[in-house]
């Protein structure tokens, strides 16, 4: 129909092509228009919220007041949070906040610092 190849990870045809990759909707997989895979093969990349890839590891910083649910507890602006451990689900990155303990916060809310 439109041209472009089916994802090669769930062979859907709903593929588009963003700058030199093409990347797939439905399962998130990118790769090269060359053919070439690309590290993101491994699994949906998690971005930040300025489009910046985020790994294990990483640090981040929080670029809005989030409340902290069944706590009376607010994560401000421009808390950094060191060594995140990225995992699957709506709240994508693991981490530990210094003064409130384990967290689980969505990538759409920090920037990689």
């Amino acid at each position: 129909m439109s041209g472009l190849p089916g994802c090669p990870e769930c062979q859907s045809e709903f593929t588009y092509e963003d700058g030199e990759f093409f990347v797939c909707p439905e399962c998130g997989h990118e790769w090269k228009t060359g053919g070439e895979p690309t590290e993101a093969s491994d699994g949906p990349a998690i971005r930040d919220a300025n489009g910046n890839a985020l790994a294990d590891g990483d640090t981040v910083t929080v670029i809005k007041d989030l409340k902290v649910k069944g706590a009376s507890l607010v994560v401000k602006v421009g808390t950094k949070v060191k060594n995140i451990r990225l995992v699957d689900g709506d709240h994508d990155i693991d981490c530990k906040i210094d003064g409130i303990g384990s967290m689980k916060l969505k990538s759409e809310f920090v920037k990689k610092a």
